[in-house]
């Protein structure tokens, strides 16, 4: 898996969310709503999710495993990182 663009919408609303992300994989493939939070430790991404019927929020896309994960979220974390400062209100 090749992910070969990352678009990043900073959000400049208070509160954890900072940014909203869309990864396209092997130029074939697009996750959007990848969400850039701030937590307790530091930054991390939430995976784009919908509430079901009992109340709890399920992913709709994900890794499978850890080190996947863990890959993913080093290059939208980068991409964030060097995105420019121009947040949507």
């Amino acid at each position: 898996m090749n992910i070969t663009d990352v678009r990043v919408r900073k959000i400049s609303k208070e509160g954890k969310m900072k940014a909203v992300v869309s990864v396209t994989i092997d130029d074939e493939f697009v996750v959007h709503d990848i969400k850039v939070i701030e937590g307790e430790k530091g930054l991390f991404i939430a995976m784009p999710s919908r509430k079901s019927s009992d109340g709890e929020y399920r992913d709709i896309a994900h890794p499978i495993n850890t080190a996947t994960r863990d890959r993913l979220q080093a290059i939208v974390l980068e991409a964030y990182d060097k995105a420019e400062d121009t947040a949507e209100e």
